[in-house]
């Protein structure tokens, strides 16, 4: 789905681990306290670059609780930073406070508005799948979409207040 969509990509997030989904090893390294690697992430960097250079817009709303997790601290910290030099976009939904407008929805990906595919993942984080619905089903992810968006704050505003 990522070779064939023509203007965006959203990804919604709504769990606070992905340890057993990611990449371990730099996960472990941020654990320890260690650098971060200067090719952290080069291979995502490279699929969001060639996107955004070719005008294709890629952006994510993460569902959030404070105070965050081991996992947020690192995706936000090392992987958000790095990501958004390639030019991905990342809005926070902090609910720390106030309901989740989203509900119980889970995470998905959304391809121009037409293609959704939902995501599994086990108890622990582990990703188990995805699910490609029938282009009719995108507009009710459309909608969660739009409502996410609509009550997040961009990542890097919300960040120089929590991240720290």
């Amino acid at each position: 789905m990522f070779d064939g969509f023509k203007q965006e990509a959203f990804r919604l997030e709504t769990l606070d681990d992905y340890g057993r989904s990611g990449n371990a090893d730099a996960y472990r390294l941020f654990l320890d306290g260690e650098p971060k690697p200067e090719d952290y992430n080069a291979d995502w960097l490279d699929e969001v670059r060639g996107h955004v250079d070719a005008g294709r817009r890629m952006y994510r709303v993460h569902v959030v609780t404070r105070p965050l997790t081991p996992y947020l601290r690192y995706e936000l910290g090392w992987g958000y930073t790095t990501n958004i030099t390639a030019g991905e976009e990342f809005f926070i939904l902090d609910v720390t406070e106030r309901p989740n407008p989203l509900g119980g929805v889970g995470d998905f990906w959304l391809f121009d508005s037409v293609s959704a595919a939902p995501m599994r993942y086990a108890p622990d984080g582990e990703f188990t799948g995805a699910d490609v619905l029938p282009e009719g089903r995108a507009d009710e992810y459309v909608g969660y979409r739009d409502t996410a968006l609509a009550h997040a704050v961009p990542f890097t505003n919300w960040w120089a207040e929590h991240g720290k």
